[in-house]
């Protein structure tokens, strides 16, 4: 899972700002174009100019996603989404960009720019959809929501910087207007109460820990407080002094109190009133909203039914792969003994120490190098770094891939939870790498944001249909990149798998059949080796989000389609490298897309 894009894709529809003055004169230039019947200079000039502008009016309206991005323009700067204009603001913007952008002819335009056209209109269209729906009344949750994202930065270790007097200063004002968003959240809670959009007691519950952990009067000991605990040595005696006693301010007199407040209401009335039902078609116009996430997260137009039906028969093509395994390492019993075994095999929970468990997966990277030339003649320049997922937010976290800047700056970062070392199964690490890190998430993000040819929009645009999609289909490559020769990562990345499809069948079936979260809990326990613990984590995770967790196997399955297309059809001429590249140099696109640039190259090629 890629952390920073998912948060800012619903960040994007609860913003608002911009240089209006500049932007309607953007827009009204490409909406008075009048279009040649072949590629002209000026028009493609005026497409240029305004997919630059759209970027430039994005970042303002999402100055955190800047920050991600080694942008420091809008350092101080926090957009609270929950204020009472967002929502016709950014209607208005985006739809006066999307009246602009179908100005334009394709046929006036490169391939390239027919391309960021296409995107870009699905885009505006699918942000558009979305504000029809009322997700902006449960603003906090234990997994996806804005207050997480700011935990990271309070840290000092993610993308906010700490390296000047003007960094500590440009924390403190963006800490403020945060803590506007965080007041804002008891009135929104308070309306999806009557409304009937609450969360599920056991997910409240999940919550109340994270904003527990900000309540402490010990401000020394406190996260927001970090940044004043290691200084550059560069800072004067006064600087420092002066920083301590804002920061302590800071959090003495503003984090705590507004953190206390929004966990006392969650922990009382708001657990009073959260729902006993697991799935979002429980929720008044449940089931559209559904629709929209299914579109939104997989960039297909398929049905909930269909994607049921689908994990079902993926769950069962698998298993099929996994007696053979069991069969291999000589296992005696049925399949789910099995996964009982691997769950609590004590050798396959070598460590004892954090350090240990990224010291294993740095070992992963180094038996796969000198393989990786041959699958893949482009690799990334921006760093990569393994790290233990921040403390605060560890408990309930998953492994996932944070992107490197945009400027190569900070590098792209795998963070890995680990809450107890000594309980940390490494059966799927050679998988979890692949996906995570080479050549999964850092390598098609990395690729993306270092392409010169794109247009910066393109850079840091995420889908999960492709990006999760090219992630999970990197894993089938471990034994092409040297690994899976212990029978045990192989099972592996095939746990890897069938816990993907697995989320076909109980994301649909929470959202759309009436599933308990019990009954999701179950089906997974039967079904795949992940520990119960893990997997309960798992099944919240997609309570909270609803079809994000559809995307990887929707993707992976087209990706995988597509190069088994190509092979045929191309025979000889076939060049995995090639085909890498087809696919990355794109960027994230809806899979449609993706298709179609594919099935013109194999057809160029033939």
């Amino acid at each position: 899972m890629r952390i920073i894009f998912l948060f800012i894709a619903a960040l994007l529809l609860a913003s608002c700002g911009g240089d209006n003055e500049k932007q309607t004169e953007i827009v009204a230039q490409a909406v008075s174009t009048e279009q040649s019947s072949s590629i002209d200079k000026t028009t493609s000039v005026q497409f240029d100019a305004l997919l630059d502008q759209y970027y430039e009016d994005y970042l303002k309206l999402n100055p955190l996603q800047a920050t991600f991005e080694g942008d420091p323009r809008y350092n101080n700067q926090f957009v609270n989404n929950l204020d009472a204009n967002v929502e016709q603001n950014i209607r208005s913007t985006l739809t006066r960009y999307l009246s602009a952008l179908q100005k334009f002819d394709a046929s006036d335009l490169s391939n390239s720019q027919q391309m960021s056209k296409d995107v870009l209109e699905w885009e505006l269209g699918i942000n558009l959809d979305g504000l029809a729906f009322d997700d902006d009344l449960i603003p906090i949750d234990q997994m996806w929501s804005v207050n997480l994202i700011i935990g990271q930065l309070a840290s000092g270790a993610s993308a906010q910087p700490f390296d000047t007097v003007e960094d500590y200063e440009n924390w403190l004002a963006r800490v403020d207007a945060y803590l506007e968003w965080l007041n804002a959240t008891e009135s929104k809670m308070r309306e999806g109460v009557k409304k009937g959009w609450v969360l599920p007691k056991s997910l409240i519950k999940k919550v109340l820990p994270q904003l527990a952990s900000m309540t402490s009067d010990r401000v020394q000991e406190h996260l927001f407080f970090t940044p004043a605990n290691k200084f550059p040595d560069t800072f004067s005696d006064e600087e420092k002094a002066r920083l301590t006693e804002q920061y302590t301010a800071m959090v003495k007199g503003k984090v705590v109190p507004a953190y206390k407040k929004i966990h006392d209401y969650m922990a009382s009335e708001y657990m009073a009133a959260g729902r006993d039902s697991s799935g979002i078609d429980a929720l008044p116009g449940g089931d559209a909203y559904y629709r929209h996430q299914i579109k939104k997260y997989t960039t297909t137009n398929m049905t909930a039914d269909q994607i049921h039906q689908l994990g079902l028969s993926e769950v069962a093509r698998i298993q099929s792969e996994m007696q053979q395994v069991k069969e291999q390492v000589g296992f005696n019993g049925d399949l789910k003994a099995f996964f009982d075994h691997v769950r609590n095999n004590q050798d396959l929970m070598p460590y004892t120490e954090p350090q240990e468990v990224l010291d294993h997966f740095n070992a992963i990277h180094e038996r796969m190098k000198p393989q990786v030339a041959k699958l893949f003649d482009l690799k990334p320049k921006t760093a990569f770094e393994v790290r233990r997922t921040e403390a605060f937010r560890e408990n309930s976290a998953a492994a996932e891939y944070s992107s490197g800047s945009l400027d190569g700056t900070r590098p792209g970062i795998f963070y890995t939870p680990i809450p107890d070392a000594s309980r940390y199964n490494i059966f799927d690490s050679e998988s979890l790498f692949l996906h995570e890190a080479i050549p999964g998430h850092h390598y098609q993000v990395s690729l993306t944001q270092e392409n010169e040819s794109l247009p910066k929009f393109r850079k840091t645009l995420w889908y999960s249909g492709y990006g999760e999609g090219w992630a999970l289909y990197t894993e089938s490559l471990g034994k092409e990149l040297g690994l899976f020769t212990d029978p045990y990562q192989y099972f592996g990345m095939l746990s890897a798998e069938i816990h993907r499809a697995i989320r076909l069948v109980v994301d649909t079936g929470l959202h759309s059949k009436g599933w308990t979260r019990e009954q999701a809990i179950a089906y997974s326990l039967d079904n795949e080796a992940e520990p119960e613990d893990g997997i309960i984590r798992e099944i919240e995770r997609y309570m909270a989000n609803p079809g994000q967790a559809l995307a990887y196997k929707i993707g992976q399955l087209k990706i995988r389609e597509l190069r088994s297309i190509a092979e045929k059809e191309l025979g000889d001429k076939f060049d995995v490298a090639q085909f890498h590249n087809q696919v990355l140099e794109t960027g994230c696109v809806p899979l449609a897309l993706l298709e179609a640039k594919i099935r013109t190259w194999i057809n160029a090629n033939k």
